[in-house]
C-alpha cells in the first residue's frame, strides 16, 4: 500500500512530450536511450545572481504547473540529475538562439543571451502536454539547435479607435510571448481617441480620449450616441512596460502624425490649420483636419509629446505613424504655404510642394528623437517627399514601399495588408462572423506570407529586418473579440518570423497547430475555430463541364457528412469519400460530427447557367492581387458576396471586361446575367454598360443586344448590382460579353480623375 501510495504521488500516469512546436525549431535530433522524466521533484537551476535567468526559471516553473497541476522548486545550488539547468552559452551566435539538451537525468537550456534561454523554455513549455494534471512528463532524448529568422517578430494592436483593460494588455503580451514574437507595437493615439496621459498636455486625455458617440455599422450614418473614452496613465504604462520586459518583448508606441489627429485638435484647436471647432471622430476613415505644419507651435506640440513618450518607454524604436496624411488644409492654409515658400520646396514630376512638407514634418521629428539617442519607424507614406536619414519603414500597402525603402539601404519591417491584417475576415462565411473591415486574410494566406521579396538582391535583402501582423479595431468592441481576431493566425505569423523558409509546410504545420490550440483551450482564449471546420476546395474541369468539389478536415480520422439539397447534414447523412464530380445546380452543406458535437456547416450554392463550366477567355486580364482563379471565376457558378477579397470577383482598373466563352456547342440563348460589386470608398464603381455578341466561329461577332447603364452617384449604396439582359433567341457557339466599367471616378469622389476599379462576377447565359 504504501508503494503504491508513492507511485501515486510522484504521478504513475505518464505522458510524453511532443517536440513539434509552433514555431517550428530549426533543428531537432532525437537520440535512442531511456528518456528524462519531469516530476514534481524535478527541479530548475539558475545562475545565482542572475535576476533574468531567475524570471525565466519562476516562468518555467508556472507553465509546468499550468499543465501539471505541480509547481517545480527553483534553486541556484548545483544540480546533475532530475533538474532542467537554465545557463549562459558564449558560443551560440545569434542572441535568441538556444540549444537544449535533454538526457535521462537532466534538461540544459543554454542561450547566448537570457532571451534565447526564454525561447528554449517556451519551446520546452510547448513541448508538454497542454493537460497532464498530476501525470509524469516523459521527454525523450534529443538535441534542439534553434534560432530565429528574424531579429524583429512583431504584433500590433490599435487602441485608439476601441480600448482595454491594463489585464487585457497584459494577456495580450502573454499570447505574444507564447508565440515568440518579441515587439508589442501600441498604437495609442487617433482620431476616435488618444489613449496615453501626457502630463505638459492633459486636455489631450481630459477631452481628446472621450468620443461623444459610434458610428453604428461601417459608417452607416447611424450613431450609438453613447460617450466612448479610456486612457492608460502613465503608471499603467509602466506597469505594462515591466510586464513585456519579463517576457522579453519591447513595447513600440505609436503617436500617428502629422495626420490621425482629430483627437488631439480637439483638446488643443489651435494647433489645426483652420483653428477648429474639432470633434474626435465617431465615425473611422481618413480625415482633412491634420495637424499645421506651418504652426511652430504646433511642431513644438509633437515634440514635447515624443518627449514625454520617450522619458517613458525604453525602446529605440518610437513609431511616429505618417499614413494617411490628407494635403488639403495644407494646401489652403496660409502659415503652411508660407512655410513652403520659406524652405524653398517646389513641386516636381514626383511629388507636390505639400508631400514635400510632410517629409519636412517627419525628418524634423526624425531629428529629434534621434537627439534623444532613439530611432523613427513610420508607415510606407513616409517614403513620398523623401525619406528622413535614419527612418526604419514599414510596409503596408503591400511589398513596394518596402522594396524602394530596403534598396535606398533603409531597414524595412514587412506588413502587407493583403497578408498580415488580422482585421480582415478569415472566413468566406462573413454573415457568420463578427463584422470586421473588410477583406479576407485566412490562415494559409498568413502562412504563405514571404517578407523578403524575390525582387531584392544581395545586401538588399538584408535590410528586411522582419515582419508583423496589425490588428485595427474600428470594429473590435471587446478584448475577446481581440482574441478571436488573433489566433490562431498569429500561429502561422510566429512561423513566418522564426522558421526559415524551406522548412516551412503548410500540413505540417496544420498537423502541429492541435497541440497548441490545446494551450488555447487551456488558457480560455477565444481563438477562431475555423480550423476544425470542413475545408473545400473547388476546382474546374472546362473540357468535361464538371465542378470538383475536394472535402479535407484538419483531423483527417474524423468523417465529414454532406447534402446537396440544401439541408443540414446530420450523422446519417452522405458520407464523404471522394472529390464530388458536380455538373448541375447544388446547394452542398457539409459538416464533421465530434461525437454530440459538430463543426460548423459549410455552405455553398453552386448555380449553374448555360455558360457555367465551360472555357472563357479574357482580352484584358484582372488587376494583380485580384486575378484570383482568373477568368473561369466569372463563370464557375458560385457568386461573391459583398466583401471583394473573398477570391469570388475579379477586379479590373480602368478596363472594361471583355469576355469570350465557349459553349462547345451550338447552344439556344435568350438572356446574359452579370453582377458588379461597388465600394466606392475603396475606388470600386460600377458598370456603364453591356454588350452581348454571338458567334459559331469565335472570329466574327454579331451583337444581339446592349444596355446604357447609369453612372453611380455619391448617393448610391455600396453593394452588389445585379443586372439581366434580355434579347430575341439565338443560336450560338460563342458569347462574347463585353461590361463596360465606370472610365475614371467623377467629381464628387476623393480621387477624382483617377482610373476607377470594376469588379464583375457570374456571368450567366441562359
Amino acid at each position: 500500500m504504501a508503494a503504491i501510495m508513492f507511485s501515486s504521488c510522484n504521478g504513475s500516469k505518464k505522458v510524453n512530450a511532443d517536440y513539434d512546436v509552433i514555431p517550428k525549431p530549426q533543428k531537432i535530433t532525437l537520440h535512442k536511450g531511456n528518456p528524462f522524466i519531469l516530476s514534481q521533484s524535478t527541479k530548475i537551476s539558475y545562475t545565482e545572481g542572475n535576476k533574468k535567468l531567475e524570471n525565466v526559471a519562476n516562468q518555467l516553473s508556472n507553465y509546468i504547473e499550468d499543465a501539471t497541476g505541480y509547481k517545480l522548486t527553483t534553486t541556484t545550488s548545483p544540480e546533475d540529475k532530475n533538474v532542467i539547468i537554465l545557463d549562459i552559452n558564449n558560443s551560440i551566435e545569434n542572441k535568441e538562439g538556444y540549444l537544449i539538451n535533454i538526457n535521462p537525468n537532466l534538461i540544459k537550456i543554454s542561450g547566448s543571451t537570457e532571451n534565447g534561454v526564454f525561447y528554449g523554455a517556451q519551446t520546452l513549455r510547448k513541448s508538454i502536454p497542454a493537460v497532464a494534471q498530476g501525470a509524469a512528463i516523459e521527454l525523450a532524448s534529443v538535441n534542439i539547435e534553434d534560432a530565429p529568422r528574424f531579429s524583429y517578430r512583431g504584433m500590433h494592436l490599435d487602441v485608439g479607435r476601441h480600448t482595454y483593460s491594463v489585464d487585457s494588455i497584459k494577456r495580450y503580451i502573454d499570447i505574444l510571448a507564447l508565440h515568440n514574437i518579441n515587439n508589442f507595437h501600441w498604437h495609442l493615439t487617433d482620431d476616435q481617441g488618444w489613449r496615453i496621459e501626457i502630463k505638459k498636455y492633459p486636455k489631450l486625455t481630459e477631452l481628446g480620449s472621450i468620443r461623444k458617440k459610434t458610428t453604428i455599422g461601417r459608417n452607416s450614418g447611424d450613431f450609438d450616441n453613447k460617450p466612448y473614452g479610456g486612457f492608460f496613465t502613465q503608471e499603467e504604462i509602466k506597469e505594462v512596460i515591466a510586464y513585456a520586459d519579463e517576457r522579453f518583448i519591447n513595447v513600440i508606441p505609436e503617436i500617428d502624425l502629422p495626420g490621425h489627429m482629430l483627437a488631439a485638435l480637439h483638446a488643443y484647436p489651435e494647433y489645426g490649420c483652420t483653428g477648429g471647432p474639432y470633434e474626435v471622430s465617431p465615425e473611422f476613415g481618413v480625415f482633412d483636419d491634420v495637424i499645421c505644419a506651418g504652426n511652430e507651435d504646433a511642431m513644438v506640440f509633437l515634440e514635447n509629446v515624443l518627449e514625454e513618450v520617450i522619458e517613458l518607454f525604453p525602446s529605440q524604436y518610437i513609431h511616429i505613424g505618417g499614413d494617411e496624411c490628407p494635403k488639403t488644409r495644407w494646401a489652403k492654409c496660409p502659415k503652411c504655404q508660407k512655410l513652403i515658400k520659406e524652405l524653398g520646396i517646389k513641386k516636381d514630376s514626383k511629388h507636390s510642394a505639400e508631400e514635400y512638407l510632410q517629409s519636412y514634418v517627419i525628418n524634423r521629428m526624425e531629428k529629434f528623437v534621434n537627439s534623444k539617442g532613439r530611432d523613427i519607424i513610420g508607415w510606407d507614406e513616409t517614403l513620398e517627399g523623401g525619406l528622413a536619414p535614419n527612418a526604419t519603414v514599414m510596409s503596408w500597402r503591400g511589398m513596394g514601399g518596402g522594396i524602394e525603402a530596403a534598396k535606398q539601404k533603409h531597414n524595412v519591417i514587412m506588413t502587407p495588408g493583403g497578408y498580415v491584417y488580422f482585421d480582415h475576415y478569415q472566413s468566406l462565411e462573413t454573415d457568420l462572423e463578427p463584422l470586421a473591415i473588410g477583406g479576407y486574410t485566412p490562415l494559409d494566406r498568413v502562412y504563405e506570407f514571404e517578407p523578403v521579396p524575390a525582387t531584392l538582391e544581395g545586401d538588399e535583402r538584408n535590410y528586411v529586418i522582419g515582419c508583423q501582423a496589425n490588428l485595427w479595431t474600428e470594429y473590435i468592441k471587446t478584448f475577446s473579440q481581440v482574441e478571436y481576431m488573433v489566433m490562431p493566425r498569429i500561429a502561422a505569423l510566429s512561423e513566418v518570423q522564426w522558421t526559415n523558409p524551406e522548412d516551412k509546410n503548410y500540413d505540417d504545420f496544420l498537423k502541429r497547430l492541435p497541440n497548441l490550440v490545446a494551450i488555447y483551450d487551456r488558457e480560455n482564449y477565444n481563438y477562431a475555430k475555423h480550423i476544425y471546420d470542413v475545408r473545400a476546395q473547388y476546382n474546374t474541369d472546362t473540357e468535361n463541364g464538371f465542378m470538383i468539389i475536394d472535402l479535407s478536415s484538419l483531423d483527417s480520422t474524423k468523417e465529414i457528412r454532406y447534402t446537396l439539397d440544401g439541408t443540414e447534414p446530420t450523422q446519417s447523412s452522405e458520407l464523404y469519400t471522394e472529390p464530388l464530380k458536380i455538373n448541375k445546380s447544388i446547394e452542398l452543406r457539409a459538416c464533421i460530427f465530434y461525437g454530440d458535437k459538430k463543426s460548423r456547416t459549410l455552405s455553398q450554392s453552386i448555380n449553374l447557367s448555360k455558360a457555367s463550366l465551360k472555357p472563357i477567355t479574357l482580352a484584358s486580364q484582372p488587376n494583380k492581387g485580384y486575378t484570383f482563379n482568373g477568368a473561369i471565376t466569372l463563370n464557375d457558378g458560385m457568386k461573391g458576396n459583398q466583401n471583394y477579397k473573398t477570391g469570388r470577383w475579379l477586379g479590373f482598373a480602368g478596363n472594361d471586361i471583355d469576355a469570350t466563352i465557349d459553349m462547345k456547342e451550338e447552344t439556344e440563348i435568350s438572356k446574359c446575367s452579370f453582377s458588379t460589386l461597388v465600394v466606392k470608398g475603396d475606388w470600386i464603381m460600377g458598370a456603364t454598360g453591356a454588350t452581348i455578341s454571338v458567334s459559331n466561329d469565335g472570329k466574327e461577332f454579331k451583337t444581339v443586344a446592349s444596355k446604357k447603364i447609369d453612372i453611380l452617384t455619391k448617393d448610391d449604396k455600396d453593394q452588389i448590382y445585379d443586372y439581366t439582359i434580355d434579347f430575341e433567341p439565338v443560336k450560338a457557339k460563342f458569347v462574347k460579353v463585353v461590361i463596360n466599367s465606370t472610365p475614371t471616378l467623377p467629381k464628387w469622389h476623393s480621387g477624382a480623375g483617377s482610373p476607377a476599379f470594376i469588379f464583375v462576377d457570374e456571368i450567366a447565359i441562359d
